[in-house]
């Protein structure tokens, strides 16, 4: 197997580590940074330490990723098929990015390796991308939604007779703890699904044996790079998150982090399910919202969140299957 070959894919999939991190920040910090719980630096600083720690609190998100998605594909013409799917993810990333969409990296990596596999003539694992990619990619908003509605219901009851002022300067403190929460839930996800990646890469090149355990040099690179990109920040994304669905309070930051992080947690540990900390913060604020009043919650500027969110997977798989004929053409 070429190493140089190898060595790039290891590189590009960094760099898509890289652009998840920048590109997915907003969803650990933008609801401290726009309640003014945290400064933006803090806020990304804090962020940055939590993606590392994160990153090495399990691997059953990666094993998905690399085992149970598409057929682990073979020789040149594997790599190739890796590199074109890390070229449509990060490609998906940075064309969201700009517009200041908060889209999902994960999908659209997942959405790279089915177009590129497909392009390659690869095996698709169409019941693991059932289970472990659509339906939660469904079901999670949902959860969120009424998650987030449920705990910001109880939050103003329960502090129903308590000073405003004073409630909201205690949430403020609390947000701390509750994006700290949601970075490290952001870590155990995000790094891991980039693990999964390099781990396909190692097999393919005869490095590692299929269900070998993540090599901790692979770990520690993954969650570097996740770092990196975290500290970089997102503000475009930030500004949508924070302030365009709907202008939250402290209460209410605190309600849809908490509901975010719960349901990462929940999903890595329980079902190994590798979803969108995206779709979970950004359906946790439309619940949280919901309870001020339904109107309160711009749904203009959600429709067109929601609507990004179903062309992530079709429109990063194209540009990974047009990227792997290019490759395919020129070097295989």
């Amino acid at each position: 197997m070429d190493t140089f070959a190898l060595v790039v894919t290891i590189g590009v999939a960094l760099f898509f580590t890289y652009t998840n991190g920048f590109h997915d920040s907003a969803n650990a910090i933008a609801t401290s940074v726009s309640t003014r719980a945290l400064t933006p630096k803090a806020a990304l600083a804090m962020a940055a330490v939590m993606n590392l720690a994160g990153a090495f609190m399990g691997s059953g998100v990666a094993k998905t990723v690399s085992e149970g998605l598409i057929q682990t594909p073979v020789g040149s013409k594997g790599m190739g098929i890796l590199f074109a799917a890390l070229v449509g993810a990060i490609t998906w990333n940075l064309i969201t990015w700009y517009f200041g969409l908060p889209s999902s990296s994960s999908h659209a990596l997942f959405g790279g390796m089915v177009g590129a596999a497909l392009a390659g003539g690869t095996t698709v694992y169409w019941h693991g991308v059932l289970e472990k990619v659509v339906i939660p990619m469904f079901v999670s908003p949902v959860v969120g939604i009424l998650a987030g509605y449920l705990v910001m219901t109880a939050i103003l009851w329960i502090f129903r007779k308590a000073n405003p002022h004073k409630a909201k300067r205690g949430f403020r403190i609390a947000q701390t703890v509750s994006a700290a929460g949601m970075a490290l839930g952001h870590g155990l996800q995000d790094a891991q699904k980039t693990m999964g990646i390099v781990v396909m890469a190692l097999v393919i090149a005869d490095v590692e044996d299929y269900g070998d355990p993540i090599p901790v040099w692979v770990k520690i690179a993954c969650a570097v790079m996740l770092s990196l990109g975290t500290y970089a920040g997102g503000w475009r994304i930030m500004r949508t998150l924070g302030r365009k669905i709907i202008e939250l309070d402290p209460p209410q930051g605190f309600a849809a982090e908490t509901t975010g992080a719960s349901i990462m947690f929940t999903t890595a540990f329980l079902f190994k399910a590798p979803i969108s900390t995206t779709h979970v913060i950004t359906s946790a604020i439309m619940g949280v919202g919901a309870t001020k009043r339904v109107n309160a919650v711009r749904w203009g500027v959600a429709k067109n969140i929601i609507l990004g969110w179903f062309i992530t997977m079709p429109a990063a798989g194209l540009v990974a299957a047009v990227s792997f004929w290019i490759v395919n053409l020129a070097f295989l």
